[in-house]
């Protein structure tokens, strides 16, 4: 027993990623033990999984458990980084421009595209900014960076949000949580200002110590270290070609007065979803005619198309719609899709960390690929071979050949290397990317990140599909990046075209299917995390019903009972 008087202090122990055990006092921060533990907290360990749930230095330690260390150089690390400098950017224009506010668009050229807008200056149109008005934007930046000021997590309840919204004139944030089922919702501040970011921030601003902004006009790109790299900028490369497609895409939804998430849930809610579909599935028909004109009209007569992109983005569907309309241009053209090439999975080689890597062009056989191209464009049959994704080999397909005025359309995500069509000359290529490049954002802030778009497409398309589980999707999804950072995006500027496949209602539709796959993901799991982060995204969505989707949508691709024969 303990003295009269004393009570024992209970304890919770703590199972590193190494093996020790070590025991804290129950509510001990997560950021109190990694201190304790040697960690240099907020530069090097900016979070932690706790058993595998996501936990910021901030959250106290109530139950015993293993432990495992998040730095500032992983994936979750760089997005806790990313929105730390929305934040100090906020609280820089603020500082300096108290009539604007951020809105931050898109990913670009390794940032992040924003913009400054206003809605006092009702008689202005866009803010163009100068080289001067960010250097000035920089410096304050710069100045909280020094203060060494904390980034301080509230939870507020949602009426309380609703008032701190409504104050700052924050209309767009007051719709996007009229459907939110927590209770609570997280505030960040910095100093006397205060904003929401769906997920978390580092500890302080001293731990932000790498950025620049560059002007891109008519806005800028706040840039910031890459995953893997957390104290430099990468060199700048500029996208212009992916740029032109965002901001047409970005024109057109704000046409429609839809440029956030709340304004899409508006539309679910009053009943006319259904015909918002059917402008936005309109729109994609209109931009596939006009590439196949774009062929058509092709000075050098290109008799070779290649539509390349990064893995979910569409590329399947894109290629038989594109098909469909160069036969109304009087053309025969012959789908190749270069999965079929890929070697016998025993043949396949793996990546650093002994994964079947399926993102190098060396799981292609470049070889056979292309002879059986140049025998087709000389008039010979070819026997073109068929991979079964469920065995892992590959057999013989079907035997075809060319017709006149004939155009074979090769769709893989390596379609644009140079090594598949080496011996075939450029004038006879036509280069057509294909990418979702998402423009919708749940609010000025806290944008829908492409890759989540593609993320979750795959996945739906896995588990409906393929037999394979949520987070054997979540798992592979890392190596699956690398491989489009290596093999992929270093061509997207070589297209003659870019395809933006997105649909701004996908999110709505992809729901029901990504939420029943997700929730099958256990907290054993290591993708336990990253489930809960892309439920908590979906969260903000109302479902679209899949009657609703045209049978020729893009979507069908990854929902399936296209129309288009697969």
């Amino acid at each position: 027993m303990n003295p009269p008087g004393k009570s024992k202090k209970r304890k919770v122990r703590v199972t590193l990623e190494d093996g020790r055990r070590r025991e804290f006092a129950l509510g001990t921060t997560v950021g109190e033990i990694a201190q304790a533990s040697g960690k240099k907290v907020g530069h090097e360990v900016c979070a932690a999984l706790l058993g595998n749930e996501l936990a910021d230095l901030q959250t106290p330690v109530t139950k015993s458990g293993r432990m495992r260390f998040i730095q500032t150089d992983s994936r979750d690390g760089n997005r806790m980084v990313q929105r730390s400098l929305c934040l100090l950017l906020v609280a820089a224009v603020r500082d300096i421009y108290p009539d604007l506010r951020v809105f931050v668009h898109h990913s670009l050229c390794k940032g992040l595209y924003c913009e400054l807008v206003s809605h006092r200056y009702r008689c202005v149109d866009k803010i163009v900014l100068t080289k001067a008005d960010l250097a000035k934007l920089k410096r304050r930046m710069r100045d909280y960076v020094e203060a060494d000021l904390p980034f301080v997590r509230e939870e507020v309840d949602l009426d309380r949000a609703r008032r701190i919204f409504r104050r700052h004139n924050h209309p767009e944030k007051v719709e996007l949580i009229r459907y939110r089922t927590d209770p609570t919702l997280s505030l960040y501040s910095c100093g006397p200002y205060r904003e929401h970011f769906c997920g978390y921030l580092l500890p302080r601003t001293s731990c932000v110590q790498h950025f620049d902004l560059k002007l891109y006009p008519p806005g800028f790109i706040l840039r910031h270290p890459e995953v893997g790299a957390p104290d430099r900028v990468p060199k700048f490369v500029g996208n212009p070609k992916l740029f032109q497609v965002f901001l047409e895409y970005g024109q057109w939804c704000r046409i429609l007065g839809l440029d956030t998430v709340a304004a899409l849930n508006g539309i679910v809610a009053s009943g006319g979803i259904s015909e918002f579909v059917k402008i936005a599935e309109a729109l994609h028909e209109k931009k596939v005619a006009q590439i196949a004109d774009m062929i058509a009209q092709s000075r050098t007569g290109a008799r070779v198309v290649l539509i390349a992109g990064p893995s979910a983005s569409g590329k399947t569907t894109f290629s038989k719609r594109l098909a469909i309309q160069l036969r109304v241009n009087g053309y025969w053209p012959l789908i190749i899709s270069l999965d079929n090439y890929f070697f016998d999975r025993t043949k396949t080689p793996r990546d650093e960390s002994g994964e079947l890597d399926f993102e190098t062009i060396e799981a292609i056989d470049v070889a056979l690929f292309n002879t059986q191209l140049r025998r087709l464009l000389s008039g010979r049959t070819v026997t073109i071979p068929y991979y079964d994704f469920h065995t892992g080999k590959r057999s013989k397909g079907r035997s075809v050949g060319l017709k006149k005025g004939a155009v074979v359309l090769v769709e893989g995500i390596h379609a644009f290397n140079r090594s598949l069509t080496e011996a075939i000359p450029e004038g006879l290529k036509f280069k057509a990317y294909i990418s979702a490049l998402t423009q919708l954002n749940l609010d000025s802030l806290n944008r829908v990140p492409t890759s989540d778009t593609r993320l979750i497409r795959r996945m739906v398309r896995d588990s409906c599909f393929r037999n394979y589980a949520a987070s054997e999707t979540l798992a592979r999804w890392p190596s699956v990046r690398r491989g489009e950072e290596l093999n992929i995006f270093p061509y997207q500027e070589d297209a003659d075209v870019i395809f933006n496949s997105a649909l701004v209602y996908e999110y709505a539709a992809l729901k029901p299917y990504a939420e029943k796959a997700l929730r099958r993901v256990g907290r054993r799991d290591n993708t336990y995390s990253e489930a809960r982060r892309l439920l908590y995204l979906l969260s903000y969505f109302q479902p679209v019903e899949s009657s609703d989707i045209p049978s020729s949508s893009i979507l069908r691709e990854f929902i399936g009972q296209s129309s288009l024969d697969y």
